[in-house]
């Protein structure tokens, strides 16, 4: 019997997947605080020069890292269920719903890809 035959390899690497979770959502909520940024120099009217082009970037740049962060949440749940397929009968620990934390990952990315159109639309 392998060392490796042992459930722990699944939490394992379901903690590595809820790390990924973490920075996704940061990367999102730095993205967001980018592109509200802009948004709030202009109602401030800080400086005077602020010109719509550049509030443009501050949202382009905001919604990229909103999109990276989306992108990275869809990887992670698709590498977690790679993962869990190769997963011996005995790595698996029973009555574990194996479903729910790629699931939660996809529904991130989702929300996190309808909140980047919405800010584009409502621009």
């Amino acid at each position: 019997m392998s060392y490796l035959d042992d459930p722990r390899v699944y939490f394992a690497a379901e903690r590595t997947l809820l790390a990924w979770q973490r920075t996704s959502i940061a990367l999102m909520g730095l993205g967001f605080v980018i592109e509200r940024f802009g948004l709030f120099i202009k109602l401030m009217n800080l400086d005077a020069q602020i010109t719509d082009s550049q509030s443009t970037v501050s949202l382009y740049i905001g919604v990229g890292f909103i999109l990276i962060g989306a992108i990275t949440a869809l990887l992670s749940a698709i590498q977690f269920v790679v993962f869990c397929k190769s997963l011996s009968e005995q790595e698996t620990p029973r009555g574990h719903l194996f479903w729910l934390p790629p699931a939660v990952n996809v529904f991130l990315s989702v929300s996190a890809t309808s909140l980047s159109i919405w800010l584009i639309l409502a621009r």
